[in-house]
């Protein structure tokens, strides 16, 4: 991450999605995706990402913030919390698919990894 592709990403905030519109498909995924290389587009439905702690503090920690995050944004990921490890999923559940507010959020995800408390 660093680019500034991402940076623009995670500056812009989800908008609330109504409902009625059709999921990101073709080019248009592909231009979302490729601004968030580490985060694997599953089905053209969602998208997921792996995060690795050396312990269960520290991904506990970093959970927390990322909630924080999705309240802000109105917009809310799965999260599975294990021990040294947090997978994160994000779809739009009104439309059962993915939007520009996915890319988004998980844009923000990686600045809360990426600008971690060091140990």
């Amino acid at each position: 991450m660093g680019g500034s592709e991402v940076s623009g990403l995670a500056a812009k905030h989800c908008v609330p999605c109504k409902g009625g519109v059709p999921p990101l498909a073709g080019e248009e995924l592909r231009k979302l995706s490729s601004q968030l290389p580490d985060w694997k587009v599953i089905d053209g439905h969602h998208i997921t990402k792996t995060y690795v702690f050396p312990d269960f503090k520290t991904a506990l920690d970093f959970v927390n913030r990322v909630g924080a995050v999705a309240e802000a944004e109105g917009h809310h990921p799965d999260i599975a919390l294990a021990w040294g490890r947090v997978d994160v999923k994000t779809y739009t559940h009104k439309i059962d698919g993915l939007t520009e507010s996915d890319f988004v959020l998980a844009a923000k995800v990686d600045q809360e990894f990426f600008n971690r408390p060091k140990a």
